[in-house]
């Protein structure tokens, strides 16, 4: 089958959620299937992993925009009804390249990645995208929609000042009403587990077509010992790639290598990861590190923003941008997901369960991720729970021991890659007329 892939960031590296999620959709459906992908850059360097893309896609067409102008663009939005964020990741020259190729080659299956690329079918000039009618022959539409982006922004609202707090509700109400004109044209709507499938069915009961296609984790990668660095920290005993000129390497943290760690990672520059650290330095770490002393809080991550850099003292390493992310995984004594904010499955939480890290996370970290809490992570959302749950495993370390090694076994049976994106074959592989959802 031929497939055009419209993805509204570069899928490669892949360094953070999407375009983890995005890269391996690609990859594996390229060994079944001629993929031909159209996307979005927002950074010059970027361009150059057009090439490694080359590797799985028959034609990659790659357009940059600027960020400022991105954003000032999508500000003009805000008298009409469109969301910010699909004017943001609009551009004029993607829709010339998009349209060139509807009129040079037959697709069996248009995939958006984001909601917002569906703005690129909808602004189509190619007749038979969206069909007035079922019967007609036309591509199968598949909406990877990977979480309710709708809800996301309400969360934002209730965490932000004025007037961003009145923005992202502004933003949660017009991106509710766009999802759902998508998922009512689309045939297919995807989301990254049941409990998205579930929220957004609830906002929007009359629409069909609607499955979770959950992540994957490359468990052998992500796997005990991969890194070739050993955990020698002993708790016991104390009663993305981005241009980020700050880049940490395995010796950076090797004067910690006897000492508790716990660890975050994720893109540094992202909201709700800003929040959840900050939180958590501010409001957790000091009650933990009067109980131990030498305990270590690593943020590891592409790009900190300030607020983040600002954090770093005598127990808060900021790592920015680091080469492999394995050997920090490796060295944790604790992982822990502090995210107030958060929707879908959270990438950086299967992956250090799959390193077989204890892990610590929110409800809401926790959200949508197929494991039993108390068995293969605990559950945590106040600054009390925390503290009782870190300061638990940092004292038993066979209570550790047995929480990561049941992480481990429960991400090697619910999250295989090639499960999952089996799962998108099937939908794309279905006749189109048994699934359109339009009127």
């Amino acid at each position: 089958m031929n497939i055009l892939y419209l993805a509204h960031r570069i899928p490669y590296p892949p360094n953070k959620g999407d375009k983890i999620r995005s890269f391996h959709e690609i990859k594996y459906l390229s060994t079944h299937h001629d993929i031909y992908l159209a996307c979005l850059a927002d950074d010059p360097a970027d361009l150059s992993y057009a090439r490694e893309l080359e590797r799985f896609c028959k034609t990659v067409d790659v357009v940059l925009i600027d960020p400022p102008k991105a954003k000032l663009k999508s500000l003009f939005c805000l008298p009409v009804s469109k969301p910010l964020s699909v004017a943001y990741f609009y551009s004029k020259k993607l829709q010339q390249i998009i349209d060139h190729r509807l009129s040079t080659m037959s697709y069996d299956a248009i995939i958006c990645f984001s909601s917002s690329m569906a703005e690129y079918v909808f602004k189509t000039k190619h007749p038979s995208i969206i069909p007035p009618h079922p019967s007609l022959l036309t591509p199968q539409l598949i909406m990877d929609f990977v979480d309710v982006d709708s809800d996301k922004w309400q969360q934002y609202s209730r965490h932000a000042r004025w007037p961003f707090s009145w923005i992202y509700k502004l933003e949660s109400r017009r991106l509710a009403a766009y999802e759902k004109k998508v998922a009512e044209l689309f045939h297919h709507s995807i989301f990254v587990s049941k409990k998205e499938t579930e929220l957004f069915r609830s906002q929007n009961p009359g629409v069909m077509g609607v499955s979770a296609v959950p992540n994957g984790v490359d468990f052998t990668y992500f796997s005990p010992g991969s890194s070739n660095v050993s955990n020698t920290s002993n708790a016991s005993n104390d009663s993305n790639v981005s241009n980020n000129s700050n880049t940490f390497s395995d010796s950076n943290i090797s004067d910690d290598s006897n000492k508790p760690i716990l660890l975050f990672t994720g893109a540094m520059d992202y909201y709700a990861n800003i929040d959840g650290v900050v939180w958590f330095s501010k409001e957790v770490l000091p009650h933990l590190t009067e109980r131990f002393p030498s305990l270590m809080f690593h943020i590891v991550g592409r790009n900190p923003a300030p607020e983040v850099r600002a954090l770093e003292n005598d127990h808060i390493k900021v790592t920015g941008y680091v080469e492999d992310i394995r050997p920090f995984y490796e060295r944790a004594t604790v992982y822990v997901a502090p995210l107030r904010i958060a929707r879908g499955i959270q990438n950086k939480v299967l992956e250090a369960m799959s390193m077989a890290r204890p892990v610590i996370a929110t409800s809401r970290a926790f959200e949508g991720i197929e494991a039993v809490p108390g068995r293969d992570l605990l559950i945590a959302d106040s600054r009390t729970e925390f503290i009782e749950k870190i300061s638990l495993l940092l004292e038993d370390e066979q209570g550790r021991q047995s929480v990561a090694t049941s992480a481990r076994r429960t991400v090697e049976k619910n999250y295989s890659w090639e499960r999952s994106v089996e799962m998108l074959e099937r939908l794309i592989c279905e006749p189109v007329t048994s699934y359109y959802s339009g009127n």
